[in-house]
């Protein structure tokens, strides 16, 4: 499964945890200003903001799982298995396919609140990219460095919620993850006051007591209150350093670790990348299962007049700076 989170310090950074058993090759990927978008049935946009984010490129198109354009408006897909229902082509609405959701938002739009017009007129279509690339069911998270709204397209329609907390997980539908907050709400950072009863003498035992009784597991629930909690506490300063560390350590209080979840004989879910765009700079930053060195792309270094996609395969074995010996 996968997380999303904004922060905010100096500078706005929004990023993800990909929670997999298996990896695309996904590549960074920026999509300049003229690069030709023909949607499927929704006409084309021959010019567009620049963006960059996760994609895996077919056929010179970039499914992305999360990006960022140059104004600074970004948007993320997590998995959303058993509630996602697509719907037909419905005339006089804008027919987008979910795979073409985000560069339909993010070529057009540079607020969230240009997002809530656009969301207006728009129908969440089933139709796969292709017989070998069905549909994945999905929700998003879109933010901008004021606010972040979540979209669900369920049974009963197309739903907008606004998301004070800045952070998604998987199921249950936002609603639910929000309002099972209310069950922490005695959580703190301070070690615990004896509330349990005035008649027995308690303890604090030991350092570290804050945040006593948050959940541990590694289900969407438990690590939705895991984030928000730890995003919502969290502190550091206001230099880029500071910032991207902090970020890559919320996300990692909510990655998959190879052997904690089995999803069938031999496949255990891991968390295949975790990312952080500073979304000012448009600077996307990422480290992967197997390499905890900070990797970074900078959109603004490339030709973003151009029509052609630029993709940076990501750096996936351990990068192991050395003190004292040559290798």
């Amino acid at each position: 499964m996968c997380t999303a989170v904004t922060y905010k310090t100096a500078d706005h950074y929004f990023g993800r945890n990909l929670d997999l058993e298996y990896s695309y090759h996904e590549t960074v990927t920026i999509t300049p200003r003229k690069y030709p978008f023909s949607f499927r049935l929704a006409g084309s946009l021959r010019e567009h903001y620049a963006m960059i984010g996760m994609a895996y490129v077919v056929e010179d198109y970039p499914l992305y799982y999360d990006a960022t354009n140059e104004k600074g408006l970004s948007m993320a897909g997590l998995n959303f298995p058993g509630n996602a229902d697509y719907k037909p082509e419905e005339k006089g609405k804008d027919n987008v396919t979910p795979f073409e959701f985000i560069p339909w938002i993010l070529g057009q739009c540079a607020t969230v609140s240009e997002v809530r017009k656009l969301l207006e007129r728009i129908n969440l279509v089933k139709l796969n990219f292709s017989e070998k690339l069905p549909l994945s069911p999905l929700h998003w998270m879109i933010s901008d460095k004021e606010e972040s709204i979540t979209v669900e397209c369920v049974k009963d329609g197309l739903f907008v919620y606004d998301n004070p907390v800045g952070v998604l997980t998987n199921n249950p539908p936002f609603p639910m993850q929000i309002f099972q907050l209310n069950n922490y709400k005695h959580l703190s950072p301070v070690s615990p006051k004896n509330t349990f009863s005035d008649k027995v003498q308690l303890e604090n035992y030991s350092l570290g007591l804050g945040a006593l009784g948050l959940p541990g597991d590694l289900s969407s629930a438990s690590r939705f209150v895991r984030a928000a909690y730890t995003k919502l506490n969290s502190l550091s300063g206001e230099s880029e350093s500071e910032s991207i560390s902090q970020f890559f350590h919320i996300l990692g209080s909510v990655a998959q670790r190879r052997g904690s979840v089995k999803v069938r004989e031999g496949e255990y879910e891991i968390t295949v990348y975790s990312s952080c765009c500073n979304t000012d700079k448009g600077i996307y930053y990422y480290t992967t299962y197997e390499n905890s060195q900070i990797t970074g792309v900078d959109m603004y270094a490339e030709q973003l007049e151009s029509d052609k996609l630029v993709s940076y395969p990501l750096v996936t074995g351990q990068q192991i700076c050395w003190q004292n010996v040559q290798k």
